[in-house]
């Protein structure tokens, strides 16, 4: 996602893209640097990752699909992983009269300094259509139609583990690099049950069909060096600032005013995630 919020001017849009080169150079530089440091160094991107499905078989949908693809998603991981900018970063930049500041000595940074892994987070998939269609749902930064065909959380985020399963093959598929998902996680209100524990079958089930989604991408050949969850502890949340708002396998005693003695509080799926991880993704029964 290049900016969100608002309507952007061309100005605004001209300064996003600089600012977002001048980051893809620190970025190149910096694997540079770790490299020279020590060569074995393995450095990844971040990338807001979030497959994208055309809302129709109208070929316009599946054209517009593809070119929210590349904005949001191809854009930065194509710079970052290929170094050097796609031929369709025209098509984003010149109705905005876009020209970027950029050097010979930054290209040949950007050539040198591909990242080694592929790393992004991913939460939900989104539905990209020209239709009008008042069943609109919006998370994370994105916004869409609504998938019959997924549930939603409260704060409008899907869950659709095929989706990463998809993400990854087609990602790995392009740049033959090996990957890490960095984010994954499920927002919800936990609460303390009469017996004073927190259970919440919904995280566990969530992050369970995510790993039987990672596995099943391995075995079509995707090269997934790792997979860590947001988060292992509650905290404020970045998209939406409340506290309610729920990610971590241990509890922590604050609300949305700030109220609360912070004590912390294993859930059901801090113990379900430690037989997770000491079986190496093996064990996912309750």
């Amino acid at each position: 996602m290049i900016w969100s919020g608002g309507k952007a001017t061309d100005d605004d849009i001209q300064r996003a893209y600089q600012k977002l080169y001048y980051q893809f150079v620190a970025s190149a530089r910096a694997v540079k640097v770790a490299h020279e440091i020590d060569p074995s160094n393995v450095v990844g991107c971040m990338i807001c990752g979030i497959t994208d499905y055309p809302g129709t078989p109208d070929p316009k949908d599946i054209l517009a699909n593809r070119y929210a693809m590349e904005k949001q998603t191809f854009y930065c991981g194509d710079v970052q992983c290929k170094g050097e900018y796609p031929t369709y970063a025209h098509r984003l930049w010149d109705p905005h009269h876009v020209e970027l500041d950029i050097n010979e000595q930054d290209l040949k940074d950007l050539k040198e300094g591909t990242v080694d892994m592929y790393t992004f987070s991913y939460y939900q998939s989104n539905i990209v259509t020209i239709h009008e269609d008042d069943n609109q749902v919006q998370g994370n930064f994105a916004a869409g139609q609504k998938n019959p065909f997924l549930e939603y959380s409260e704060w409008g985020w899907s869950t659709d583990p095929e989706g990463l399963q998809y993400y990854l093959e087609v990602m790995y598929d392009r740049y033959h690099l090996p990957m890490m998902v960095v984010e994954n996680g499920l927002g919800a209100v936990d609460q303390i049950s009469e017996d004073g524990k927190i259970h919440d079958p919904y995280r566990i089930d969530y992050l369970r069909k995510h790993i039987e989604a990672m596995k099943k991408a391995i075995e079509n050949g995707v090269d997934l060096m790792a997979y860590t969850t947001w988060g292992c502890i509650d905290l404020v949340s970045a998209g939406t600032g409340q506290m309610s708002k729920r990610y971590g396998f241990i509890y922590v005693d604050r609300d949305d005013h700030g109220e609360g003695n912070l004590a912390r509080m294993p859930k059901d799926s801090f113990y379900w995630y430690k037989k997770v991880i000491a079986s190496n993704g093996e064990d996912l029964s309750d």
